[in-house]
């Protein structure tokens, strides 16, 4: 049965073509700096929002057929795997993410929640051996739920860390079966909306041992593949203890969890953290700890994750720029966690959707590429910091000085005042003129 027959697949057919139901830019067996866009850019489909997501709001039900002919729970999410498998063959995806609650109805208890995993999971398989198609990342959705309200792995009822602690096994057992690259850990719930009943110092201690609990069982169940945070500031929860990229690496820091963790960076999160999309990348990549990526966009006239499909090639050719020196994904890709707008309501939709923002970071690798190629930023970026290259600055680097001897240094510099101009302007405009030209 095809679910989407009006559909043809997609093809690239160049930055001049009109047809909507093409790539423009997105030329997947394109070489570029030694590999080709489709080995760069790693492409994954969420679950969630692709082919779960109707377009409900706050204010309003779904405006989005996403049960696909189906009626009853189990027989939706059946239909749902092969049209999933259809719509990523069709767009050339190469990997998908998903949730737990993702794949299968929760039913009346955990036991009827896994009962039905063991049913559905196998099916994914299937269509993963057939097509090729693989696993990018599993987690365990544990925030939807009313029994998270107080969170998961912080929750004030030990009870509910244990319900968390099951629903981690699992997941983790289906990623393994999948073969899946990575698991994420997203603390939907994992933060506080007042102090005046949460004790911090017991929430934190006891994330960590939820995280230290699954790294182990992972590890010993045949988990090969890099855990993730992905930091987020606010929303549903006031206060999140995984707010940005330097709070995360803070906490993995303190628990001895560096070691076995990376970043999951979502573009939308670093906007409502008041960073950048770049910001939360560099903070990632000089740490060692850039994982994967979250591709979307916020608006900025918004203050909430409205997990837009990314179409600002500024923001995606910054984004590529650090992927590129970080020397490319390691581990991880670039999942779509972005939805359509509630009045996009067609399946045709849904493809324009994906084209655009498969477009929109191909233009990033390539724009990247140039920038780099082009060398003008990298090289004046350089010689700002040549000082300490040599003479006083080489010995600061290497830690040969001390406090007693800068002093002595700084009284005979006499009065000294900054020499170099940071030409912030001038950059932006050979970032510009290079990203403008890149094909």
């Amino acid at each position: 049965m095809e679910f989407f027959p009006k559909i043809p697949t997609i093809k690239y057919e160049g930055k001049k073509s009109k047809n909507p139901l093409s790539f423009k830019q997105y030329d997947a067996d394109k070489v570029i700096a030694g590999k080709t866009m489709r080995e760069h850019l790693k492409f994954s489909m969420a679950w969630w929002h692709t082919m779960i997501a109707d377009g409900t709001d706050m204010f309003g039900v779904g405006t989005m057929d996403k049960k696909f002919g189906a009626v009853s729970d189990m027989d939706v999410s059946k239909n749902r795997i092969s049209a999933a498998f259809e719509l990523m063959q069709k767009l050339g995806i190469g990997y998908f993410c998903f949730h737990d609650k993702d794949l299968a109805p929760e039913g009346d208890d955990l036991a009827s929640f896994h009962k039905n995993l063991d049913i559905v999971v196998p099916l994914v398989k299937a269509e993963m051996d057939k097509t090729g198609i693989k696993c990018l990342w599993g987690t365990a959705n544990l925030f939807s739920n009313p029994r998270y309200m107080h969170g998961a792995g912080t929750s004030c009822d030990a009870n509910i860390f244990a319900y968390a602690a099951a629903q981690i096994k699992k997941a983790i057992d289906i990623t393994v079966y999948f073969g899946g690259d990575g698991y994420v850990f997203w603390g939907g719930r994992e933060g506080y909306d007042t102090l005046l009943n949460t004790d911090m110092g017991l929430e934190l201690d006891n994330l960590a041992r939820l995280l230290t609990l699954s790294r182990d069982y992972g590890r010993r169940n045949g988990f090969k593949g890099c855990f993730y945070i992905e930091p987020k500031p606010k929303e549903p929860t006031k206060h999140q203890y995984d707010f940005d990229a330097s709070t995360v690496l803070a906490f993995l820091r303190k628990y001895n969890l560096m070691s076995d963790f990376k970043l999951n960076i979502e573009a939308n999160h670093a906007t409502l953290s008041q960073h950048t999309f770049q910001h939360e990348l560099v903070v990632a990549r000089i740490n060692d700890a850039l994982g994967s990526i979250d591709a979307n966009q916020g608006d900025p006239n918004l203050g909430w994750d409205t997990d837009q499909f990314p179409t600002n090639v500024y923001d995606t050719t910054l984004a590529m720029l650090e992927v590129l020196k970080a020397g490319g994904f390691t581990t991880g890709g670039l999942n779509f966690d972005a939805k359509c707008r509630r009045p996009s309501m067609t399946h045709e939709d849904l493809f324009l959707s994906f084209i655009a923002g498969m477009d929109s970071f191909a233009f990033g690798l390539k724009a990247a590429d140039a920038i780099m190629k082009d060398g003008r930023i990298c090289d004046f970026t350089k010689n700002r910091y040549s000082s300490y290259e040599s003479g006083i600055g080489k010995k600061i680097v290497s830690g040969d000085t001390t406090l007693e001897e800068l002093y002595d240094y700084a009284l005979n510099l006499g009065e000294y005042n900054v020499k170099e101009s940071g030409r912030q302007e001038y950059l932006e405009d050979i970032f510009n003129q290079v990203m403008l030209s890149a094909d």
